[in-house]
């Protein structure tokens, strides 16, 4: 198995030449990811890609039970993304690494953000807003294979709005609103941190963009 540091640059090899140490937040994902790896080395990376999207699917029912059952959600978004980067940990670290597997792995990223999206608008998100934050989560990806397809080696610089902000987003807005369910402060709350995450990825999708702007243009 590689050692952290090789797991790292390898991964890095992964996604474009995309430097994890340009973000802390990245770095510690990717870093907890391979820790959680290690002693599971012999399991199949696809076995943890699919528990992850049917456990992000799962969040959905507690969302739309509502109430203090969203407090259920927001856990279950953190624990699918914990299965979402252990497989890609395993694939690499263990040198089962495909590109079969690289672009099966960045679909179910994007069906597990779609599920992202439907329990915002579960929780009580306005449709329309939970559908924007649903489009800049695969936003920046998309961006980044269309680059790509243009012959752009680098993905670009890491944005505030890279994936585990995606989920950090869902899943403290999911959660935080079941912990004030109590005050009838649940939709609200649903509501602003939607909104938050919008935000985030509109500024994230900017700095994605200034990045492939003048990579394009070399």
């Amino acid at each position: 198995m590689l050692s952290r540091e090789e797991y790292l640059a390898a991964w890095s090899a992964w996604h474009g030449g995309t430097d994890p140490a340009d973000s802390r937040l990245v770095r510690g994902w990717l870093s907890a990811a391979y820790a959680a790896a290690r002693p599971l080395a012999r399991v199949p990376p696809i076995a943890a890609t699919a528990l992850g999207l049917v456990v992000a699917v799962a969040a959905v029912v507690p969302a739309w039970a509502g109430g203090a059952w969203l407090v259920l959600a927001g856990p279950l978004i953190g624990v699918s993304a914990v299965l979402d980067s252990l497989d890609g940990a395993l694939a690499i670290a263990t040198g089962r690494a495909s590109r079969r597997g690289f672009v099966l792995d960045s679909a179910v990223d994007r069906l597990s953000e779609a599920a992202f999206a439907a329990a915002l608008w579960a929780a009580g998100a306005p449709g329309w807003l939970a559908a924007a934050y649903g489009a800049l989560c695969w936003l920046p990806d998309y961006l980044r294979a269309r680059a790509g397809q243009a012959g752009v080696s680098e993905t670009g610089a890491v944005s505030v709005w890279e994936r585990p902000t995606r989920v950090a987003m869902t899943g403290f807005t999911l959660g935080g609103a079941g912990v004030l369910a109590g005050l009838d402060l649940a939709a609200e709350v649903v509501t602003a941190g939607t909104a938050v995450g919008c935000l985030l990825g509109v500024v994230g999708v900017a700095q994605l963009g200034t990045a492939l702007r003048r990579a394009l243009a070399d």
